[in-house]
């Protein structure tokens, strides 16, 4: 009987010595640093209109995730899936592709594709073929957001008006006391231009004149974007607010720690939620 008690009292030993060394890859908090579980977190997205979910581009958890989260909504929602990494002159050829009436070689041929797009975003456009979502393109054409990096909005201005058709209308308003831009300066330093918030302005307004354009009511939009074209509720959310704030948004940031724990309190208040990724994860490029 002894024997069988210390044999008992043995494994339960090793199973809780093995749970001690378990380490997780994320962890989820709300913006007071709270942890949520990723039941929760869908739940409460549910409920909103348009959701932005910032993401690093190249961490592998933040786009399982990204998959996860965009089928469990898709079980609770009618979505409609929208991304910074297509560019607005794109959409014809993202949309034949989607709707199956072009095969992937096609689409590589008709749209310009991020190098990590097989890894990190096919298996989003996928979903939305399989499922027959749609799926925008928001963002400015790059060679435009170059030209405000060099020369500032009035570089636009010359544009004709075919072009002016893939980015937000203009004049578009633009406040360069937002923490977010003033951050952008302050970070590149004696290399820092004032066209450069700029720039990350006209495809922020851009990606949110995309995003209310093709939002239906009653279904939600899903969008996918750097972190920092959202962080602590500026950028793109900033942009829609100005042209529709009744409608209820939602915004997820990502971050990484050594320790996921606790969520640092410089993390806190980035978004409505904040997955917290391990900053040892390996990454796709």
């Amino acid at each position: 009987m002894m024997q069988r008690f210390f044999a008992l009292l043995g494994c339960l030993l090793l199973v809780q010595g093995g749970l001690a060394q378990q380490k997780p890859a994320y962890r989820i908090f709300d913006a007071k640093g709270r942890k949520v579980s990723y039941g929760k977190m869908v739940g409460q997205l549910a409920q909103r209109d348009i959701v932005l979910f910032g993401e690093y581009h190249n961490n592998p958890i933040i786009h399982w995730l990204q998959l996860i989260t965009t089928r469990d909504l898709g079980q609770q929602r009618s979505i409609i899936l929208g991304a910074e990494m297509f560019e607005a002159d794109n959409q014809e050829g993202l949309t034949r592709y989607v709707e199956g009436t072009t095969d992937a070689k096609t689409f590589g041929d008709e749209v310009r594709l991020w190098n990590n797009h097989k890894t990190d975003y096919e298996p989003l456009v996928r979903y939305a073929r399989e499922q027959k979502r749609p799926f925008i393109a928001t963002n400015i054409p790059r060679r435009y957001a170059s030209l405000v990096a060099r020369g500032g909005f009035e570089a636009l201005d010359t544009l004709p008006a075919s072009v002016k058709a893939w980015i937000a209308p203009l004049p578009i308003p633009y406040v360069d006391t937002l923490p977010g831009y003033r951050n952008m300066l302050t970070m590149m330093g004696s290399h820092a231009s004032p066209n450069l918030p700029r720039a990350q302005a006209i495809k922020d307004a851009t990606m949110a004149h995309f995003i209310l354009r093709h939002y239906t009511p009653g279904s939600l939009f899903l969008h996918f974007n750097g972190t920092y074209h959202s962080d602590g509720y500026e950028g793109i959310l900033w942009y829609l607010k100005q042209t529709n704030p009744a409608l209820r948004y939602a915004t997820i940031a990502t971050v990484t720690q050594n320790d996921l724990g606790k969520l640092l309190p410089d993390h806190r208040g980035r978004a409505d939620f904040i997955i917290c990724v391990d900053a040892n994860m390996t990454t796709t490029y």
